[in-house]
Formats: structure tokens, sequence, C-alpha cells
């Protein structure tokens, strides 16, 4: 037994909230993601992270009810929507094919089997199978390819899964992309993600500044698009976006991909007025970024109705 799975036997008999209460230095266990339960892992992280202890059996902030439906609501067609090329079929399906980010190359297995020359000048590539594995190619001619490299081929071994335990991730086969690299056309391509609760579009996120140098902005909006007065993890915008002409065919859209998930974001991103998917996400931050005031986690929180725990 390795001395990591020793130590967790002795924790292990320790209540989960006494855990919680010291899980800074329980997380710092080298190796405690591969044998931590998931529960137990969660209870420590939501502890560190959102700095107060998970309620599972009464669960009633956003964050909370995100991690309940990582524990009890897994079903095995959700990793076919949080895989970056998978999701394409069901986009297609579900919305239509003119909604999909233009394909430009792949699916490969490894950076190696990419035919750069087979590329155009400008792309973006992606791992499929995780968050955060994208490469952004300005001009093919400049790109550090040795940099791009070890961002992609350090994406290929992760299994995401085992980050925050969102179980979509963990069948999912490591692969990567080639899209077409969309033009904002002012230099900031803004990234429109509604939160869409039980069927119903409750709030919008504006993500903005990802790529004008001022460093990421996200600016929450309500249905109707009036300015929410929270942030999650990043400042908000001082002035308010326009409303988009296409706000009304978005919330159709979000409706139709979410299906009937209790929950999922459906993210847009409208470069030179055109309409294209980004991605579908179960688990916003993991359930682990906290509101600014508290209070809104569980005004949020109101409208995420669980469904039934099977027994």
């Amino acid at each position: 037994m390795t001395s990591t799975k020793k130590i967790w036997k002795k924790i292990a008999g320790v209540p989960a909230l006494a855990v919680a209460s010291v899980a800074k230095s329980t997380l710092s266990l080298p190796g405690i993601r591969s044998v931590a339960p998931d529960e137990w892992y969660l209870r420590a992280r939501f502890r560190v992270k959102v700095g107060r202890p998970l309620r599972l059996n009464a669960p009633r902030t956003f964050n909370e009810k995100l991690q309940w439906l990582k524990l009890y609501a897994y079903e095995p067609y959700m990793s076919s929507l949080v895989d970056k090329y998978e999701v394409r079929r069901y986009v297609a399906e579900k919305a239509g094919e003119e909604y999909l980010v233009p394909l430009v190359g792949g699916p490969w297995k490894s950076f190696d089997e990419i035919d750069f020359d087979a590329l155009p000048e400008k792309f973006v590539l992606k791992t499929t199978h995780d968050s955060g594995g994208i490469v952004v190619v300005r001009d093919k001619k400049t790109m550090n390819v040795a940099k791009a490299r070890r961002k992609i081929e350090k994406a290929l071994r992760r299994n995401f899964f085992w980050v925050s335990r969102e179980k979509p991730y963990r069948p999912l086969e490591p692969r990567v992309i080639a899209e077409k690299l969309l033009d904002g056309g002012d230099g900031d391509l803004r990234d429109y993600k509604f939160y869409v609760f039980n069927g119903k579009t409750r709030m919008i996120n504006v993500c903005s500044q990802r790529f004008a140098g001022q460093g990421l902005h996200i600016t929450f909006y309500d249905d109707e698009w009036n300015l929410l007065p929270f942030e999650r993890r990043y400042p908000r915008e001082r002035v308010p976006e326009p409303r988009p002409e296409a706000f009304d065919r978005l919330k159709e859209l979000a409706t139709a991909l979410a299906g009937d998930l209790s929950f999922a974001r459906i993210d847009f991103y409208l470069p030179q007025g055109e309409i294209y998917v980004g991605e579908i996400t179960l688990f916003p931050g993991a359930g682990f970024e906290p509101f600014d005031p508290e209070e809104w986690d569980e005004t949020v929180g109101e409208w995420l109705t669980l469904p039934e725990r099977e027994k």
C-alpha cells in the first residue's frame, strides 16, 4: 500500500466535515486525487474554494447544487455533450449545422499527427476532452510550435475528471481538433453564455476583453438583459454590453440545446452578426466559484430544481 493510500485510510475514518475543516492539508497530499472518494474530495475542495461546508443532503446554493449534480445525476450521454468533437453532431441535430464553428482539421490523437501544411493561416487548436487545452494561432508562419506542443501534449495526458470530479469527462478519448479562428471585429471576440435552468434561460453572462489585453471580464444579465448586481470570480464591465440583436433566437437555441437537462450553460459566439455555438458546459466553474455578494449564490440556486435522486 502506498504512503498516500495509508494516509487516506486513516483519514477515511474521520467524519467528512472534520476532513473538510483541514481541507488544505488534505488536498496537498501527493496522489490524493486518485485515492479520495468523490464525495470526500468535493467536500474538501468546496471548503477550500468556496469557504464553507458543502451541504449535500439539502443543497440550497447554485454551487452546492452543481456538486449534487456531479455526484448523483450523471447519465452516459452527457459525455458526448462535453466532448468538443462529439458535441458537434448533437448541435447539428438539435439546432443545425450552420451553428457549428467550421472545423478545419482533425480529430487527431497526438500533436505529431497534425498536418500544419493543410491548415489555414489562422486557426484554433483545441483538445476535445478537457477545459483549457486551447492554442490560438493568428499567423501560422510565426507560430511557436514548441510551446503549442507542450501545452497540447500536457492536456492530452490529463483526464479532466480528476480535477473537479465532473463525471462526464472521465470516459472521454483525448483528441485534438482545429477550428476556424473567429473574428470579433474589434479585436475582442465576446462569448455569450446562456444559463438554462430546467428548460428556461434565467441569466446570461458575457465574457469580454479576453483578447483585448485588459484581462477577462464577466458581466451577468437576467433573461431580459438587465444587469445583475454580482460578480463571480472575474470583474464585470463598468459599461453594460448592448443587448444582442439575435437575443431571442439565442434563447430559443439555448433551450433546444439544453434539452431535458436540469441545468446547462450554452455558449455562443456572434462574430460579424453570425451565430456559432461554442460549447455546452454542465458545471460552470466546477461549482467552486464564490459569488460577490455571497447571497446571490443562494438566489441563483433557487432557480435550479434538482431531479429526484435514484435510491
